[in-house]
């Protein structure tokens, strides 16, 4: 009688409390799990540097003169920061645009496409979201920055 008893399967740990401090910092994240972080931090700081966006877009295109001021913003500094930081803050709105836009037709392209969801597509697509965006952003950083 007892060979046809079901055997007893050992006990999982369960993990109810997790503290950010110690278990957290151990944690591997995948690639498509850092895209996805990126993509939704990329897209917090566009919500949040849009006054700064549609500052440079009004004063680009306003007149000759306020071009002229726009320019200098970069090259000499505004409002006591220097024209590096400026810079330093457009080129972090290149990253985030280029970033948000490749991550968002990575997850349309997984959304229509049901070969698209699985394991292997979404590290594929996450290593060519990071080098893609990343890539294009130093390219536009240099030309931003006038090395070429």
């Amino acid at each position: 009688m007892t060979e046809l008893a079901p055997k007893q399967r050992p006990k999982r740990p369960e993990f109810r409390n997790i503290n950010a401090l110690t278990d957290l910092p151990g944690y591997r994240l995948p690639l498509a799990g850092l895209v996805s972080i990126l993509h939704r931090v990329s897209g917090a700081i566009m919500f949040i540097l849009m006054p700064f966006i549609i500052w440079m877009f009004d004063t680009s295109i306003s007149s000759d003169i306020s071009f002229a001021r726009f320019k200098s913003a970069f090259n000499v500094g505004m409002l006591g920061l220097p024209g590096v930081l400026w810079k330093l803050i457009a080129l972090a709105l290149i990253w985030a645009y280029l970033h948000h836009f490749i991550a968002g037709l990575r997850h349309l392209w997984m959304d229509t496409s049901h070969e698209a969801v699985s394991k292997d597509f979404g590290r594929q697509s996450a290593a060519f979201t990071l080098a893609v965006s990343i890539g294009l952003t130093l390219v536009l950083g240099a030309k931003l920055f006038g090395i070429y």
